[in-house]
């Protein structure tokens, strides 16, 4: 690494802090629908006019805005993805993402002691967060689900558990793709809204249903011959990850089929770069969460009572993979 680059990476937050402010103050969804100065955009949002000027020509440089003469108009990209009115909105992911800055700057406290560093918050802000979390794995899923439901075959499979599942998001595009599957979405129940929504719109009501509950310590049911558990692991401890993992193979009939997506770390857990960052993140927040290495879980499948354990030839973003196996035949 350059010197200019390391530069660059202790100031990279100042990028990502204009970002946010840019998202918080949902200035792209005025300047989605028109070009607007300065001016008129600080009048709509109630906003010092040169302080915002200066966060504009910042987004700007970033290339998330064009400016032409006095007026602002979104990129591209900004209009498709950072507008509340358009549908590719990410909008609360990255209002997550801020959720999580604070915790971040006590990085060395956590590594000190060991022990997560994230505050309680007030009822109202833990709401907030709550619906930019689920509404924000809504955003990132959106993304990648369509396309694992064209390239993992499901053909055959009927009764589908997606564990901690969230809004459903990967159990409506694995229904909507394949016709034969019904699926029953596992989470807990402050999550039931937010899934039962993504459900409505999707006109799936009638194929896929929400069951509360903890995956730690409730029934999870049986005689499903697929489960889903798309990150979830890295939140736990390896035993209470591996008990997991057992519960899932439990709920399967003979011959059903468990799959698992993280953000999976190479055996030395060096890289890539994306989990070992991730890794960071769960100990801010958990008590023994982590990012694991795609031996640690294979491992723990084996131990499960689970075969045929493969990694899913798939080129997913920031580290991800899908780990498949499955329930020996009766």
């Amino acid at each position: 690494m350059q010197l200019s680059e390391l530069l660059q990476l202790s100031a990279g937050y100042w990028s990502t802090a204009t970002l946010q402010a840019g998202i918080r103050l949902d200035l792209f969804t005025y300047l989605a629908a028109e070009p607007l100065s300065a001016g008129q955009l600080a009048d709509r949002l109630s906003a010092d006019r040169r302080a915002l000027a200066m966060l504009l020509d910042a987004l700007t440089a970033l290339g998330l805005l064009i400016k032409e003469g006095e007026q602002y108009r979104c990129s591209e990209l900004s209009a498709a993805r950072l507008s509340r009115s358009s549908e590719g909105y990410l909008g609360h992911i990255i209002r997550h993402h801020h959720h999580l800055v604070a915790g971040w700057h006590r990085l060395d406290e956590a590594v000190r002691t060991g022990l997560p560093v994230r505050n309680r918050l007030s009822h109202e802000a833990a709401e907030e967060e709550r619906e930019d979390f689920l509404m924000g794995m809504y955003n990132l899923a959106s993304l990648i689900a369509p396309q694992l439901a064209e390239c993992i075959v499901l053909a055959g499979r009927c009764r589908l558990l997606d564990l901690a599942g969230g809004p459903g998001t990967y159990a409506v595009h694995f229904c909507s793709r394949y016709p034969e599957l019904h699926a029953v979405v596992f989470d807990l129940p402050a999550t039931r809204p937010f899934a039962e929504q993504t459900i409505t719109r999707f006109g799936l009501d009638g194929r896929v249903s929400f069951r509360a509950g903890d995956v730690t310590s409730d029934d999870l049911g049986t005689g499903y011959d697929l489960v889903w558990i798309s990150h979830l692991l890295h939140s736990e401890a390896p035993a209470s990850a591996a008990k997991i993992v057992r519960k899932a193979a439990e709920a399967l009939g003979p011959g059903g089929q468990l799959l698992i997506q993280e953000f999976i770390l190479d055996d030395e857990r060096t890289s890539p770069l994306f989990p070992a960052l991730f890794s960071l993140n769960m100990l801010l927040g958990t008590p023994g969460g982590q990012a694991y290495a795609q031996s640690e879980l294979q491992r723990m499948m084996e131990e499960a009572g689970l075969v045929d354990i493969q990694r899913l030839p798939l080129d997913l973003p920031n580290g991800a993979g899908v780990l498949a196996g499955a329930v020996p035949p009766a």
